[in-house]
């Protein structure tokens, strides 16, 4: 089988493990990931993840990634003649995890200002999936009126808001209900935590307790 092809996007936001998981399940699974990160992007890995952020770049991601079977394409941001800016670049979609304010307000304008911008630009005019993980707060008028608009155009907001009612008991159990959430968009079947109302039982015995 042809692998899929996806491009995946990471800002300054914080939350860049988001980013990392997600390129971590597609990967695994055999998928093709066009790798976009913008300077800030960079800068949070460094700061969240401990990776160097040295101009040797492509050799921490090959590093990360190396065991993995699926096939991992990095694009520096400035590259702007880089297949994912041009829409006869067949891909599934496009996900942005996490994505700052500053990069959805550029998706939101139009502006196409580096690759990461203009690889959205793309998703938009052809009409393919494009996912957005904001992680911000709180957030003004303008954060809520460029997600407003990017709504109304298809766009998915998938805010970074995990859910509490699995009980995590880990931090990676936190950031794989995110990341599961974002493959449910892609339409990528996952295991990254239990569906509501597919559990051992537990789950919706406490439900029904907590309602009587």
């Amino acid at each position: 089988m042809a692998r899929e092809k996806w491009i995946v996007g990471m800002t300054g936001a914080s939350g860049v493990i988001y980013g990392v998981r997600l390129c971590e399940e597609l990967l695994a699974r055999g998928e093709t990931v066009h790798l976009i990160i913008t300077d800030a992007g960079w800068r949070v890995l460094h700061d969240e993840l401990d990776w160097s952020a040295s101009p040797r770049r492509r050799d921490t991601l090959k590093e990360h990634f190396k065991d993995l079977p699926g096939e991992l394409i990095y694009h520096p941001i400035q590259d702007i003649g880089a297949s994912v800016a041009s829409g006869t670049f067949l891909t599934k979609g496009m996900v942005v995890i996490p994505c700052s304010m500053g990069t959805l307000s550029g998706i939101a304008r139009g502006s196409s200002d580096n690759l990461l911008e203009r690889a959205a630009d793309v998703m938009m005019k052809e009409g393919r999936k494009l996912i957005l993980v904001p992680r911000e707060t709180p957030l003004h008028a303008i954060h809520l009126e460029n997600m407003l608009t990017l709504a109304r155009m298809g766009i998915r907001i998938i805010p970074a808001m995990p859910g509490f009612y699995q009980k995590p008991s880990s931090l990676d159990e936190v950031v794989d209900f995110m990341v599961g959430k974002v493959l449910d968009s892609m339409e990528i079947e996952h295991d990254l935590y239990i569906r509501w109302g597919e559990g051992n039982g537990k789950q919706n015995k406490e439900n029904s307790d907590r309602q009587n």
